[in-house]
C-alpha cells in the first residue's frame, strides 16, 4: 500500500472517523482520520491511528460519512461553483446511502455494533472552517477538505478491508474503495 493511501485512512476516519468517541465495547474508526480513539490500531504518518476493530472502524466510517454529508450541505448554499454545488449534491446522496449500509452491515454482525458518527476534532475543525468563506473562496476551501476527507477515508478502507477483525465489515471496506476512489477523483478535478 502507498504511503499516501496510507496518510489518507488515517486522515479519515476521520473521516471515518473519525469521531472521537472511546468504544464501550471489547470488540472495538473514527474518521477516515478515524479519529483518535482507543482503538488502536496501525499508525499511518504519526497521526491518529488507523482503526482495526470492528467497532473503531464502524465509528470512523461513519464520522467520515457525515463529515461528507455536513460539509456538502454548507456547499449547497456557500459555493459559486456550480460544478461544486453539483458534486456537494452527489456527496450528501452516496454518503447518506454509504451511513445506511454501514448501518444494516453493523447492525447484522453478532453481537451487533451500533456505529457512533461523532465526528473527530479534526473533522470538526475542518467543517468549521468551512462556515466563513463564500464564493470562489469556499469552492477552494471546499475542494482541498473533500479530497483530503476522501483520500483518508480511502487509506481507513484499505487498511480495515486488509487487516480488520470482522469479515462482514472487511468486505463493506472492500467494496466500498471503488466508490471512494471516484469521489476522491472527482474531488480532485474541483481543484
Amino acid at each position: 500500500m502507498n504511503s499516501r493511501l496510507v496518510i489518507f485512512l488515517s486522515g479519515t476516519v476521520l473521516a471515518l472517523a473519525a469521531c472521537g468517541k472511546h468504544e464501550a465495547t471489547g470488540n472495538a474508526a473514527n474518521d477516515v482520520n478515524m479519529s483518535a480513539t482507543a482503538d488502536t490500531g496501525t499508525v499511518s504518518n504519526g497521526e491518529a491511528p488507523l482503526p482495526s476493530s470492528a467497532q473503531g472502524f464502524a465509528n470512523a466510517a461513519a464520522a467520515s460519512d457525515r463529515f461528507e454529508i455536513e460539509s456538502s450541505k454548507l456547499a449547497t448554499t456557500a459555493a459559486s461553483s456550480a460544478a461544486v454545488k453539483s458534486f456537494a449534491v452527489k456527496m450528501i446522496a452516496a454518503h447518506t446511502a454509504s451511513t445506511a449500509k454501514l448501518k444494516a452491515t453493523a447492525g447484522g454482525l453478532s453481537p451487533a455494533i451500533t456505529p457512533d458518527d461523532t465526528l473527530s476534532p479534526e473533522q470538526q475543525s475542518a467543517l468549521d472552517s468551512l462556515k466563513g468563506p463564500t464564493g470562489a473562496d469556499f469552492d477552494s476551501a471546499y475542494a482541498a477538505a473533500q479530497v483530503d476527507a476522501h483520500q483518508k477515508a480511502l487509506d481507513a478502507l484499505n487498511n480495515y478491508a486488509a487487516s480488520g477483525d470482522n469479515q462482514a465489515l472487511k468486505d463493506f471496506a472492500k467494496g466500498m474503495v471503488p466508490t471512494v476512489v471516484a469521489h476522491l477523483n472527482m474531488a480532485n478535478g474541483l481543484k
